[in-house]
């Protein structure tokens, strides 16, 4: 009996853990950095349910436009103030979580909306299946 104890004890411990790792297996971190989105080609599956981790690690402010794949996504309620117009805006340093939910398939452009970025090669795409 006192084993048993102890195996509940234990697996109630590692019940949040583990439910934590469950939350961050469809975890896509996404690098803004002076002229370039990494990856530059992110694939993920219609109905599933994606938390991207947003990073500029630049010197400037960027930003993730894909106004076509946010359009066709669900966006999580509590992140939809930070997709505006189709696209997250982050400042140097700064981070941003997006929960979205692709909901067609399809190959979607990204781009960075400040002037000559995307012309200076930050552009990515977002293949749906």
């Amino acid at each position: 009996m006192i084993k048993f104890a102890r195996v509940f004890f234990l697996a109630a411990l590692l019940a949040p853990v583990n439910a934590a790792l469950a939350q961050t297996d469809n975890l896509i971190n996404i690098s803004l950095t002076n002229y370039a989105f990494t990856p530059n080609a992110i694939t993920l599956k219609m109905g599933t349910t994606y938390h991207l981790h947003f990073i500029n690690s630049g010197s400037k402010d960027h930003n993730f436009s894909a106004p076509q794949f946010f359009a066709a996504s669900q966006i999580a309620p509590e992140d939809q103030a930070k997709v505006k117009k189709g696209l997250v805006e982050l400042e140097s340093g700064q981070s941003v979580d997006v929960a979205v939910t692709p909901g067609q398939a399809g190959t979607f452009a990204v781009e960075c909306k400040h002037f000559m970025h995307e012309m200076m090669g930050m552009h990515a795409s977002i293949t749906v299946e």
